[in-house]
């Protein structure tokens, strides 16, 4: 295949993919803002976190359901659009770019925030700008060289964590020197819930946001060597790891030090380790936060460009996004989310407190949105399977199913009812309903493509050159060529661009096997293609080319020489090529182009 991207790799091993699970909840939220939580909620802020670390196992476990039985890259964008409509995987897919991308941009901030701690004279801008690009390249090397740089990321987070619950347990057993054994601060100053026993509710959203990631796994499981084990394992171990790091962590700084304490507000983890007498205790936290930054970072772009693949797949992107280059990564995806990104660093220097502002409020909610949507996609296909063939299965459907999607609106509601962050909740609303004026806008730019007509036929083709890449239906291929070919003396030459989006592989194979699929089906048509028109005792031979069509065109116009080209394509509301106008482009080659609009036997899963 002449230009045709390689696959994207297998290249995350278990090893891997169990760390990038681990720390895929560990962000820069817990040892950041668990301090404000604690702060606004009392020494019973674990309860807060056990509460949405709960909601986030029981979306987990949904989204595992419906992940073990179809691994791909995306997967719960397809389940969405499977339930509720392509609407809804258009609103998936977008709104869960558009919260990674600028959480990438913000993330790149936040790291040199960091390292200003070290570096206070260099510009923060600066500093920003140098992380986008460390990230960014260690995304383009390979999918391996991701995985190791979030396996060693990763682990440095839960190595901080264990080390924490090591240490802090036996401080507050009194085994630790010079501590006794006391867990006084829970009650003393003001009682377990000092601020009422509503303020539980009062750190959720923070809370939310600080566990987001988790579903990270599943999408990078299609990219190891077993993915269904990949994602079962993933999501069954995030119980472990919600209840020991988050609620088993926040309950210990409860414990270690005061509730109203401003050093705990201010850096909870520092405060605790200093409590506790370890020395650099403001070094050594400084950096497992920046870790943990960059951790964020790094699977934030991958993450972001695995969905524009899914959506270019879904012709709901340019089809560009589903190449990959030799290394096996997208590329063009990668590149495409990165600048969002650089774009979002460059307006948190020049306008902080308006475009910067107005991106992460925009986005606030709509890791929420992609949530509630997953739930109700489970809950719908759940009630069409056969439970009896499912290997993970949700606990206790459909009551738990329902208390999660329930339990999503009430942290919404509790979004509008809060001052502080009600604006995230109006302004990600309007992300929202952008996003589903351009699906609109889609479809009807797709409706209103323009119906071609059929050339009167000359009879006299002499070199006819065939472009197609589906599955035809051998008569309609066959009818138009008589139209154009009436004494059947012609040679013909077939060629079929090896383009995943269009054969149909992207859709149901994903980007980790994409390549070998999109080989494999385009042959097919080209052989089929070739036996129908020899069927006919026609002069016929032919290629696969360039996954770019028109590029495929153009070699094989220099290649054979047509008198004739007919491009045969899917009916418009399927065919990216009559989407971005490939066949009124080929009639810029000089040669007469005719058209065939052919029914597809493929059907996209």
């Amino acid at each position: 295949m002449a230009g045709g991207g390689p696959e994207l790799k297998k290249a995350l091993n278990q090893r891997q993919l169990t760390m990038i699970a681990m720390g895929g909840v560990i962000g820069a939220g817990l040892f950041v803002g668990s301090g404000t939580v604690i702060h606004d909620t009392g020494p019973g802020a674990f309860l807060t976190y056990l509460l949405c670390g709960v909601l986030i196992i029981l979306v987990m476990r949904m989204l595992a359901e419906m992940a073990v039985a179809n691994p791909t890259t995306g997967s719960f964008a397809d389940y969405s659009r499977k339930a509720l409509g392509d609407w809804a995987g258009f609103s998936v897919g977008w709104l869960y770019w558009y919260f990674w991308v600028i959480v990438v941009g913000f993330e790149a901030v936040a790291g040199a925030t960091v390292i200003n701690y070290w570096l206070p004279d260099v510009p923060t801008w600066l500093l920003s700008l140098v992380l986008m690009l460390l990230m960014t390249g260690t995304n383009l090397i390979s999918v391996s060289s991701f995985g190791e740089f979030e396996f060693w990321f990763a682990g440095v987070k839960v190595a901080a964590i264990i080390v924490f619950l090591f240490c802090g347990t036996l401080f507050v057993l009194g085994i630790w020197p010079n501590a006794s054994l006391d867990f006084s601060n829970l009650t003393s100053h003001g009682g377990f819930f000092p601020n009422g026993g509503l303020a539980i509710t009062a750190g959720v959203v923070t809370v939310i946001f600080s566990m987001v990631g988790a579903e990270i796994a599943t999408i990078a499981a299609a990219e190891s060597d077993d993915p269904a084990r990949g994602v079962a394992k993933a999501a069954n171990s995030v119980i472990t790891r919600i209840a020991i790091f988050f609620v088993g962590s926040i309950f210990l700084l409860a414990v270690i030090l005061p509730w109203n304490s401003p050093e705990l507000q201010a850096s909870p983890y520092v405060a605790a380790f200093k409590q506790m007498g370890i020395p650099y205790a403001d070094d050594l936290m400084n950096a497992v936060v920046l870790t943990a930054v960059l951790s964020c970072l790094n699977s934030g772009l991958y993450t972001a460009s695995r969905m524009l693949f899914v959506l270019a797949a879904r012709r709901e992107a340019p089809a560009s996004m589903v190449s990959v280059n030799r290394r096996g990564v997208p590329m063009v995806a990668i590149l495409a989310s990165s600048v969002v990104g650089f774009l979002a660093v460059i307006m948190a220097a020049i306008s902080p407190d308006t475009v910067f502002s107005f991106l992460l409020n925009s986005s606030g909610a709509v890791i929420l949105f992609v949530y509630l949507l997953i739930a109700i996609s489970q809950i719908v296909l759940r009630a069409r399977a056969d439970s009896s063939t499912l290997k993970v299965k949700m606990w206790f459907f459909p009551l738990l199913s329902g208390i999660t999607v329930l339990g999503i609106v009430l942290v919404l509601l509790q979004m509008g009812l809060t001052e502080d962050v009600r604006i995230q909740l109006i302004l990600s609303l309007l992300s929202w309903a952008v996003v589903i004026v351009l699906f609109l806008l889609n479809r009807a730019r797709i409706a209103r493509l323009p119906e071609r007509l059929t050339p009167e036929p000359t009879g006299e083709a002499r070199r006819v050159l065939v472009l197609a890449n589906q599955t035809l239906e051998a008569g309609e291929l066959l009818d138009e060529l008589k139209r154009i070919d009436a004494t059947g003396k012609a040679r013909y030459y077939v060629c079929v661009p090896a383009s995943p989006v269009e054969t149909g592989t992207a859709w149901t194979h994903g980007a980790v096997s994409v390549r070998d699929a999109t080989v494999e089906a385009a042959q097919a048509r080209l052989d089929r293609t070739l036996a129908a028109l020899s069927a006919q005792h026609l002069d016929a031979s032919g290629s696969l080319g360039d996954y770019r069509p028109l590029r495929a065109l153009q070699a094989a116009v220099q290649e054979f020489h047509p008198d004739q080209i007919l491009v045969v394509t899917l009916p418009a509301s399927e065919s990216v090529w009559q989407r971005f106008e490939v066949v009124d482009r080929a009639g810029e080659l000089g040669v007469p182009v005719t058209h065939v609009e052919a029914a597809s036997l493929v059907a996209p899963v």
